[in-house]
């Protein structure tokens, strides 16, 4: 019957599933992946980082076969000539998250975009609706990579953010990696929902096989939120931010002891000489909770119609009951 949702009639989508834009491994070939397999492609910018875009925007443009797709940035490290050179390629969407999405509203909807943004508290919920946002994602501390320090877990904070922001239509983000999390999030009110790590772990992520692996090995109880690799790799991710990640050695070594370690220069010396020796991954291995739900590679074309599908037996399962 398929899942028809206020978000998929938004874009004109097959599926109520959004592809988190991951910086660095949401790819110009997982965004047009998703979007090709009925969802919505969110290529991870992050930064803007000019010489990233201009790889990753002709992967994508070859590949997305005219299905929307949109681009996300985290807030705080971009400035306005960073979306006004990112729409110039023709986004349907921009999503902005971490940080006050304010000053980049007006460049966003005049050039007729849909302006999705991410919140991590009711107050940045309540900033959303004020400024106008088509679409708004709550996401839940169980989320993989950065999210709010003192964030909400996904399953209250997503229907108190669709009551505030009701008829805006919002997807939910943080813990969600299968049919079942996906059909959650319907029954929360939600508009759709919108999932990272399950994306990292497939075959167009742009992760380095050993971290693919990690994640498919990976257990919720591996993950932890912290700021330590952050400052460790002199990350300039403000503070109010932490980062759910697998285990690591520098975690092991200086957990609970950032201000240590934000004041010993030899540490991250330590992490830079390890990094190029090849002792410890080049990025930090983001992952969520869900993480134990994670166990293949698919292709996320084909994983996209996979959580539709498995969303809608679960919906029917619990309808039946």
């Amino acid at each position: 019957m398929g899942l028809s949702t206020a978000f998929t009639e938004l874009f004109g989508l097959e599926h109520p599933i959004a592809l988190a834009p991951m910086g660095g491994s949401a790819g110009g070939a997982l965004t047009a992946a998703v979007s090709r397999g009925g969802g919505l492609g969110l290529l991870g910018s992050g930064n803007g980082d000019e010489a990233w875009l201009a790889r990753e925007l002709p992967v994508l443009s070859g590949e997305v076969a005219g299905r929307p797709w949109g681009i996300g940035f985290q807030t705080w490290a971009v400035d306005d000539g960073t979306i006004a050179r990112a729409l110039e390629h023709g986004p349907r969407a921009v999503m902005l998250s971490f940080g006050d999405p304010g000053p980049f509203v007006e460049r966003v909807r005049g050039a007729g975009t849909t302006l999705i943004i991410q919140v991590t508290d009711l107050e940045e919920a309540r900033r959303a609706v004020d400024l106008g946002a088509d679409v708004i994602v709550a996401q839940g501390t169980e989320a993989g990579g950065h999210g709010a320090r003192r964030g909400r877990s996904t399953l209250p904070f997503v229907p108190v953010v669709v009551d505030l922001a009701a008829p805006v239509p919002v997807l939910a983000a943080g813990g969600i990696a299968d049919g079942r999390g996906v059909a959650a999030a319907l029954a929360l009110g939600a508009a759709g929902a919108l999932l990272g790590t399950r994306f990292q772990a497939t075959s167009e992520a742009l992760v380095a096989p050993a971290t693919a692996r990690a994640i498919v090995e990976g257990r919720a109880e591996d993950t932890e939120r912290n700021r330590v690799l952050d400052i460790a790799r002199g990350s300039r991710w403000p503070a109010e931010y932490t980062a759910r990640t697998l285990g690591h050695p520098f975690l092991d070594r200086w957990r609970g002891r950032e201000d240590d370690l934000t004041a010993a220069p030899h540490a991250r010396r330590e992490y830079q000489d390890a990094l190029a020796q090849g002792d410890i991954p080049a990025l930090p291995r983001w992952a969520g909770e869900a993480v134990d739900l994670i166990d293949d590679l698919p292709s996320a074309a084909d994983l996209v119609g996979t959580l539709a599908a498995r969303a809608e037996e679960a919906l029917a399962r619990a309808g039946g009951r």
